[in-house]
C-alpha cells in the first residue's frame, strides 16, 4: 500500500548490524502469512476487516517501499504531523528521528520500507517473542549512542524490544487544579508526538538535557527533570 521505491533491501536500512535479525523476523512473518493465512490473521491479532493485511505481509519482499516517516500512523504520528513539514523541517527531522519497529527493530526516518502489519506483542512461529528476538541485538546496536542525547519516546512494548543505553525517557502526567497528578495513558502518545515534533524540527542543536528543556519550554511544553535521565511532561486535564 503506497510507495514507489524499489522492493525492500535490508542492506539499505540504517543500523546494519541488525540486518540478520531483520531478515529472520521478516522471513518468519512472510512464511506464516504465505503458508497459513488464517493462522497468521489470528497470530497478528487482526479482525476480519483487516484480514487483507495478511496478504500484504506475504508480499513484504516484493511490495514497493517509501520513507519510514510516512509509513506509520496512529495518535503519536497524527500529533507529529509530518505531512506539514517544510523542506527544512523535514531535513532536520530525518536527521534526528528514529522509529521503533517490531519488524526492523529501529529505522531512521528516511529508511525505505514497505507497508507491513506487525506489532511488538506478537509471537511469530519459530521465533518466540519479539522481545526475546530483538532485545540483545537492538540494545547492542545502539550502544554507541550512549554518549549522545537520545530521547526515547517509545511506548512500553516497543521499549521492551531493546532499551537504548543512556537514553532519556519521558513520563506524561495530567495535573489537576488541586495539584494532584495522574499518569496519562491513551493521550500520552499524543503529547509525546507533539514533543517529538518540537525536538525534531527545532533549529536549535541539543547536546544535553538542559538544552532540550529550553527548546521544549520555549515551544510551550511543561517539562520537568525528575531524575538524571527521566523527564516528566505535565499536561492539563
Amino acid at each position: 500500500m503506497g510507495g514507489s521505491g524499489d522492493p525492500l533491501d535490508l542492506q539499505a536500512l540504517s543500523l546494519s548490524t541488525l540486518t540478520e535479525t531483520r531478515k529472520r523476523v521478516a522471513d518468519a512473518l512472510v512464511a506464516v502469512c504465505t503458508d497459513d493465512p488464517a493462522g497468521a490473521q489470528k497470530a497478528l491479532g487482526l479482525s476480519d476487516a483487516l484480514a487483507g493485511e495478511v496478504e500484504l505481509d506475504a508480499q513484504l519482499w516484493t511490495s514497493p517501499t517509501a520513507p519510514a516517516l510516512g509509513r506509520y500512523t496512529g495518535v503519536l504520528y497524527d500529533a507529529l504531523d509530518q505531512s506539514s513539514f517544510t523542506k527544512a523541517t523535514r531535513s532536520r527531522a530525518e536527521s534526528r528521528l528514529w522509529i521503533g519497529s517490531a519488524l526492523f527493530g529501529l529505522v531512521a526516518a528516511a529508511d525505505p520500507i514497505p507497508h507491513y502489519r506487525l506489532s511488538a506483542g506478537i509471537q511469530l512461529p519459530g521465533l518466540g517473542t519479539l522481545r526475546s528476538t530483538w532485545r540483545p541485538d537492538l540494545t547492542a546496536a545502539t550502544a554507541h549512542w550512549e554518549d549522545e542525547l537520545v530521547v526515547d519516546l517509545r511506548s512500553g512494548g516497543y521499549h521492551q524490544l531493546g532499551p537504548v543505553p543512556g537514553a532519556v525517557t519521558v513520563d506524561v502526567v495530567t495535573e489537576y487544579p488541586d495539584g494532584t497528578r495522574k499518569v496519562v495513558s491513551h493521550f500520552s502518545k499524543h503529547h509525546k508526538g507533539l514533543l517529538a515534533r518540537t525536538l525534531a524540527t527545532s533549529r536549535a542543536e541539543m547536546s544535553d538535557v538542559p538544552a532540550l528543556l529550553r527548546v521544549a519550554r520555549r515551544a510551550g511544553h511543561t517539562l520537568e527533570r525528575t531524575a538524571d535521565r527521566v523527564l516528566t511532561m505535565v499536561t492539563e486535564p
